[in-house]
């Protein structure tokens, strides 16, 4: 579950694997991606939306609670898809 305070912004990001979203309360974001589009969505409770990506495809984004309520998601990755999964990073260190 990914929850995102008013005002507060998810850093920019990499999706490889097929995912979806589905979101738990209403709410408004504004989204930067790779190429050089910016979006702002509205979000109704239940919505859902799924993405699929061919070898080689990928979504980099960030994303920023424009509203006044925490935007609140589930987030599934599907490990079947057509890229490997990305590898994680090691913040053991960061977090000491």
């Amino acid at each position: 579950m990914i929850t995102v305070g008013p005002g507060e912004r998810v850093p920019a990001h990499r999706h490889v694997l097929d995912y979806f979203w589905t979101a738990l309360a209403p709410g408004v974001s504004v989204q930067h991606t790779s190429d050089g589009t910016t979006r702002r969505v509205s979000y109704e409770r239940g919505a859902t939306k799924h993405f699929t990506f061919r070898r080689g495809e990928y979504l980099l984004h960030d994303l920023e609670n424009a509203g006044t309520d925490n935007l609140t998601f589930v987030t599934v990755e599907f490990l079947d898809s057509a890229n490997a999964p990305l590898p994680l990073t090691d913040t053991s260190e960061e977090e000491s």
